[in-house]
């Protein structure tokens, strides 16, 4: 499926909660991997407020993207943020949303 990038040049960013493992199964906790750098993946909460509009949005990283003490709170800038919309089924029921990934997390805005 295409991915569209996402223009946070404007926005106000600050990262909501701090970066855990991307898990694949949360039964078996496999943890997601990038795969065109074999580094693992990490889920950072990010709020992004831009025109008057706050949303809070569930960001993969690759770990190589995400600096240490990233806390609740941190202005951030995202990298190469792009969204892909998905679509799956699970238990005989069709699920879709938009995921969001970004190239890397710097602090500071």
């Amino acid at each position: 499926m295409p991915s569209f990038k996402i223009d946070t040049s404007t926005a106000v960013v600050f990262v909501a909660t701090a970066p855990t493992p991307k898990l694949v199964n949360k039964q078996t906790g496999e943890i997601a991997v990038d795969r065109e750098s074999g580094a693992k993946m990490m889920t950072v909460a990010l709020l992004i407020s831009d025109e008057g509009e706050g949303n809070l949005y569930q960001v993969a990283v690759p770990e190589t993207g995400v600096p240490e003490g990233l806390n609740p709170g941190t202005p951030v800038s995202v990298v190469g943020l792009k969204a892909r919309d998905w679509e799956n089924e699970f238990n005989g029921q069709k699920r879709h949303g938009i995921s969001f990934r970004a190239v890397a997390i710097t602090a500071g805005a």
